[in-house]
């Protein structure tokens, strides 16, 4: 199932970020998101000494940023066997066709080259491993779990938590 609070806003939104990575206990993993969105208040900063061809592209440039209207959430795995952070430039979203899934920011994997690695170079799973992938502005975080995340929005406005199934 893809409903509830996190994937819906997780869907929905056109941008998020990275904001905190943590494991609080062995095998727990959090993560903090924070929605972004192009912010026509805000104009690109121009630093001293930039090239004047580069001060003119930031000129038209609508900076993509959180506010503070924007949204934070916190996922939460509870345990999970491995995650993988890449740098948004160097990573593979998008390029494999082989690969099946759900989602767009939030995505949910049934078949995954990521699973495939850990299935071959991985052992002693009790149970089927599932393969997240938060797709963030700065950062492509793959996790492999025994169980969704809890999914909770942060700071103002929301205590609610939710398991995503």
């Amino acid at each position: 199932m893809r409903s509830g609070l996190g994937l819906d806003f997780l869907d929905q939104t056109k941008y998020v970020c990275l904001r905190g990575l943590s494991e609080s206990c062995d095998n727990s993993l959090r993560l903090v998101i924070q929605e972004a969105l192009t912010n026509r208040d805000s104009t690109p900063a121009v630093r001293p000494f930039e090239l004047p061809e580069l001060a003119a592209l930031k000129s038209n440039a609508i900076p993509i940023e959180s506010t503070a209207s924007c949204r934070t959430f916190e996922l939460t795995w509870k345990r999970y066997a491995a995650y993988l952070v890449t740098e948004e430039c160097v990573g593979s979203c998008d390029s494999y066709g082989d690969e099946a899934y759900t989602g767009k920011l939030f995505r949910v994997y049934s078949k995954s080259h990521f699973l495939d690695h850990l299935s071959r170079d991985t052992g002693g799973h009790l149970e089927p491993l599932l393969h997240y992938k938060v797709v963030c502005l700065n950062h492509l975080i793959d996790v492999a779990s025994y169980s969704p995340p809890e999914i909770r929005q942060a700071g103002s406005g929301a205590a609610e938590s939710k398991s995503v199934h």
